[in-house]
């Protein structure tokens, strides 16, 4: 079946989530048990079953499976305005069509910040697409159209990832050009 390796394989936690997120309650988006921040959350995902080709990897990774507190799309949250400290997502963004809907319903419900990992293009299996950037995803929002498709809908950098967080008018206090979990991805704390 699975390696012993595969099985015991667990991410560390963020030094960087835990100097802005212990002590407070938040929301995490999508949460994996191989991928565990060690924060007071509560989990959010579109899928209840634990069978779905996610919850399968996150299995095959650490032999277990996150349970999922609140059923929801992750761009239309259960929860009342500034609800919870923080909302907190790691490589979820990026499968959102209109990634600026999802950023908009996290800055509703956070009180204190938002923390994002999304993947970087040259660190995975998007290298080879081009950047998306701000101007598509402006449009995007303009035509509010999207798909339901579970596919990487955004390709960002560092540079086009921040860009694109400026151009929306959020306040980044901080950011990591490898996140310090998985070393994939970019991070950034946004304060509210």
């Amino acid at each position: 079946m699975y390696s012993n390796f595969q099985i015991s394989r667990k991410y560390p936690e963020s030094n960087l989530a835990h100097k802005y997120l212990d002590g407070m309650v938040g929301v995490e988006i999508g949460g994996s048990a191989h991928n565990p921040f060690g924060l007071n959350t509560v989990n959010v995902d579109r899928y209840e079953s634990m069978d779905t080709e996610y919850k399968k990897e996150e299995f095959s990774y650490c032999g277990e499976r996150l349970k999922v507190d609140i059923v929801a799309e992750g761009d239309d949250l259960p929860f009342d305005d500034n609800s919870f400290d923080f909302v907190i997502s790691s490589h979820v963004l990026e499968h959102f069509y209109n990634p600026i809907n999802a950023l908009k319903e996290w800055a509703r419900i956070a009180k204190e910040y938002i923390f994002i990992v999304v993947p970087h293009k040259e660190r995975t299996f998007d290298r080879d697409r081009p950047l998306t950037l701000s101007e598509e995803l402006l449009a995007r929002r303009e035509k509010n159209q999207g798909t339901n498709e579970d596919t990487h809908h955004n390709v960002w950098d560092t540079n086009s990832f921040l860009d694109f967080l400026d151009k929306l008018g959020y306040n980044v206090i901080d950011h990591l050009d490898i996140d310090d979990k998985v070393g994939n991805g970019i991070m950034a704390v946004i304060k509210i």
